[in-house]
């Protein structure tokens, strides 16, 4: 088990990328991809080959070299342990009154998870998504209305859900408060 590695690079791309006021659509052309796949990209919503990552970051007139400089790969443990503190606050796109906060993100054999908390504020909106991986998702507080390729499910405190995430779907908060959501994302690691 490892601290995950493509977070980090993923972070570190889209830190870059603001750094030097390059809009994702600018990056995308340079870099031969979507825009969309960009974003899925620095969002890690998708892990792509290593020859897109190679091209991103050639795009960004960065040193390959000094891209990879220190990256924790966290190796000589078998526990990760985290304060709430450093939960990683991220943002997703298209998303109004998402608020993410990744707990943990980390390899374990083929599979890559990452740990969120989602908060959904009232009214929170954005179109329905779909991400290359299974998603779980734990009802920690709140009533959320949640809708995977035209089907509805009403979940409240306690309940759950796991679903292929290729599939269109959505989160809806049904309530005056935040709901709060555990997600779990479990992605085939590339190897």
């Amino acid at each position: 088990m490892q601290e995950d590695i493509l977070v980090q690079i993923t972070n570190k791309l889209k830190d870059i990328r603001k750094e030097k006021n390059i809009t994702l659509q600018e990056l995308a052309e340079a870099a031969g991809v979507t825009k969309g796949m960009l974003s899925q990209v620095e969002n890690n919503r998708t892990i792509p080959s290593m020859s897109v990552f190679f091209n991103i970051i050639k795009s960004l007139k960065v040193d390959v070299n000094d891209f990879f400089q220190d990256f924790n790969n966290g190796q000589g443990s078998k526990v990760i342990f985290k304060k709430k503190e450093q939960y990683q606050y991220f943002e997703k796109e298209n998303s109004v009154g998402f608020q993410y906060h990744r707990i943990l993100s980390t390899t374990v054999d083929a599979y890559h998870l990452d740990f969120v908390l989602l908060t959904l504020q009232p009214g929170a909106k954005r179109e329905m998504v779909q991400t290359d991986a299974h998603e779980f998702k734990y009802i920690l507080s709140g009533k959320v209305e949640y809708t995977i390729s035209g089907e509805v499910y009403l979940m409240e405190e306690g309940d759950s859900i796991f679903f292929d995430a290729t599939e269109p779907h959505n989160p809806k908060n049904m309530g005056d408060s935040d709901a709060i959501l555990l997600a779990v994302y479990i992605f085939n690691n590339p190897k």
